[in-house]
């Protein structure tokens, strides 16, 4: 391990100046800038730079009231609109904007949590445990636990748009990036991790199409189990009719993207796309389905071959962002999990030099994405998703074309795999 960490500290370059400690300064300074303008962003939400007409909030408050609905024996209420908007305003303030919370009951399970603790402190215990979960998940993907590669995580834009909307994206991150990791060495707990993603189930939607192609069915059936456990936990602690309150109002949830009551220009599906650049919603749906049928077709086909694991992993996580018909800009959390997992997979023979500057422009757009969407109607976000899923399947093609010519990719089954002849060089690309 000592050996392979000073083989890739001795050649730690992208190109041929942008070495791995400049990386790790450029990142450093990112993050300082992102932390002074988090700090700025609090401070006008607050009314403390100039005077608001109104309060404002954050998605946090929308977990925290249907917990506090929870605990007060009516859990059903966190889906009615009403009930849940004057539970938002009893924890945060009167006049705040509502807060949806169209989350399945296995959620509340979560949220229920919450209350126990004021406000703020729930809010930042909760933030920073599941940042700390997707860190720790993060760094083993990468093999590389130094100070430059925690900089790098740190600094990925979405991480402070996550901190600074108070949404979830850092646990289902860390739920899917584990799920892969774990998916060759234990299966029936990488599933337990799969089904744990029933709280947002739309993210596992192509979980169950790529264990079974790729014959991962003691992983399949970890998955499926874990996920009823949960579904009939939440029946048990909350009652059916909870469960009755979520699905009428996800039948009707669909309106509310349609309209665009959900900012268009933070949406990251192909539908989204499409709504920014003026498309109806028929076409912003017959899009999303081909966009859906393609992302479903490639993860069959990579997991069919049972390709390399970063590959795979890479391509279930950026097919899964192109395939959902709902996501927004925090959803690409799940975007650095296919992206840690192409890093971890630069020294097979499918990887290419120029994938690096690709992912580092991705790195700093994201930075101001939603400014650019909402200004000049670019679907930042969407294009994000896409080159993401464009990188993996091209990885995953020559991946194929090298094992047909019986050249081998250096990582078939394996969890990382070395060229011959190529040192490692820790998180960052060589």
């Amino acid at each position: 391990m000592v050996e392979s960490k000073a083989a890739g500290l001795a050649q730690p370059r992208i190109g041929s100046w942008l070495t791995r400690e400049r990386i790790a300064v450029s990142a450093a300074l990112l993050l300082c800038f992102e932390l002074a303008l988090l700090a700025f962003f609090v401070a006008g939400t607050h009314g403390w730079i100039v005077p608001l007409d109104r309060p404002t909030t954050t998605d946090f408050a929308s977990f925290y009231a249907a917990g506090a609905l929870a605990d007060a024996g009516a859990p059903q209420l966190a889906y009615d609109q009403a009930a849940h908007l004057a539970a938002e305003e009893a924890a945060t303030a009167p006049g705040i904007e509502y807060q949806f919370f169209n989350y399945p009951p296995v959620y509340l399970l979560i949220c229920a949590v919450l209350p126990a603790l004021p406000y703020l402190v729930a809010f930042c215990v909760f933030i920073l445990a599941s940042l700390a979960a997707y860190l720790f998940v993060a760094r083993r993907i990468l093999e590389d636990c130094s100070g430059a590669a925690l900089l790098v995580l740190l600094a990925f834009p979405i991480v402070f748009w996550n901190i600074g909307l108070g949404q979830n994206a850092f646990l289902t991150a860390a739920l899917f990036g584990a799920a892969t990791l774990l998916l060759d060495r234990r299966p029936i707990l990488s599933g337990l991790y799969f089904g744990a993603l029933c709280y947002k189930p739309h993210f596992g939607m192509l979980v169950p199409l790529a264990l079974a192609a790729g014959g991962h069915w003691r992983c399949f059936a970890a998955a499926a189990a874990s996920a009823c456990v949960l579904v009939l936990a939440s029946m048990a602690v909350f009652g059916v009719e909870t469960w009755q309150a979520f699905l009428a109002t996800a039948g009707g949830s669909h309106a509310v993207y349609e309209s665009g009551r959900i900012l268009l220009a933070g949406m990251v599906s192909p539908f989204g796309a499409v709504r920014l650049l003026g498309g109806a919603v028929p076409l912003a749906y017959a899009v999303q389905a081909g966009a859906s049928l393609v992302a479903a077709a490639t993860t069959t086909l990579v997991w069919r071959r049972a390709l390399s694991l970063p590959t795979r992993a890479a391509v279930l996580a950026s097919a899964t962002l192109v395939a959902l018909p709902l996501s927004l800009l925090y959803d690409l959390m799940l975007g650095a999990v296919a992206a840690l997992w192409l890093v971890r997979g630069r020294n097979g023979a499918a990887a290419r030099d120029w994938e690096w500057p690709i992912l580092g422009v991705l790195y700093l757009v994201l930075l101001d994405g939603r400014y650019i969407a909402e200004s000049w109607h670019v679907p930042v976000f969407p294009l994000a998703a896409i080159a993401l899923f464009a990188l993996s399947t091209g990885r995953g093609l020559r991946e194929m074309a090298g094992l047909g010519s019986g050249q081998g990719s250096g990582q078939r089954h394996g969890s990382g795999g070395r060229r011959q002849g190529r040192p490692a060089s820790g998180t960052l690309p060589p």
